[in-house]
């Protein structure tokens, strides 16, 4: 099993060509009448085009979690493929992970980007006064074998994960945090699949004291109604 990174030295990216969108949601986020994925959200819709994502927030990292090769049996033999897990966010409350497979590296880490892109989700941050900086309650996320348990943390604590729990609330946003992890932990997708669904459940409370999330508050600003800080 093989881990690398996304960073290629001396390369320049190929121009992308225009976008031109295939769904009513990507023809809205170009012309303007959409200018967050929250909004997406509250229309209880999904996005169905990764450069919907480009477009709204055009400055995401991306970083490869894992490159590993998988087997699988056909009428010719085993046909060997590469697997890729990628982590995208814009350390803002913005944060996606998605896989991808190729016969080669290079395109299997392509499609997970992608991937991570459509399956980006929103990150209602906790704040200290008007430092947002953690996570407003504890929550726990399950994915496969692999469950983890994220707590509030103090201003200044950091990170107190494993390198994977880290890097995806890092790329969310999230500064401090208090966290535990338990089951195979080794498997790299679950264990950040497992972050996701724990912030995810932060969007599907229905009771919240004191806090609201970023889907309800976009909402809000787009009708004009007066947010709560």
């Amino acid at each position: 099993m093989a881990r690398v990174s996304n960073e290629v030295g001396g390369q320049q990216e190929d121009e992308k060509p225009e976008w031109i969108p295939k769904t009513e949601i990507g023809r809205m986020v170009k012309s303007g009448q959409i200018t967050s994925v929250e909004e997406i959200f509250f229309m209880g819709k999904k996005i169905l085009e990764h450069e919907i994502v480009d477009y709204l927030y055009p400055n995401l990292i991306e970083e490869t979690l894992e490159v590993s090769s998988t087997q699988r049996m056909t009428d010719n033999g085993r046909k060997a493929q590469f697997r890729a897990v990628v982590l995208v966010g814009d350390k803002n409350g913005h944060v996606g992970v998605g896989v991808g497979k190729s016969e080669e590296v290079k395109p299997a880490i392509e499609s997970a980007i992608k991937n991570a892109k459509r399956n980006i989700i929103s990150v209602p941050l906790g704040k200290t006064g008007k430092y947002k900086h953690t996570l407003p309650i504890k929550v726990v996320g399950k994915s496969g074998s692999v469950e983890v348990t994220l707590k509030p943390a103090p201003l200044g604590i950091g990170l107190v994960a494993n390198e994977v729990v880290k890097k995806v609330l890092a790329a969310a946003g999230v500064k401090d945090i208090w966290s535990f992890s338990r089951g195979h932990t080794r498997n790299v997708y679950n264990t950040a699949m497992a972050v996701i669904d724990a912030i995810e459940k932060l969007n599907t409370m229905r009771l919240k004291e004191g806090w609201e999330s970023i889907v309800e508050v976009q909402a809000k600003l787009k009708s004009g109604e007066k947010v709560h800080s």
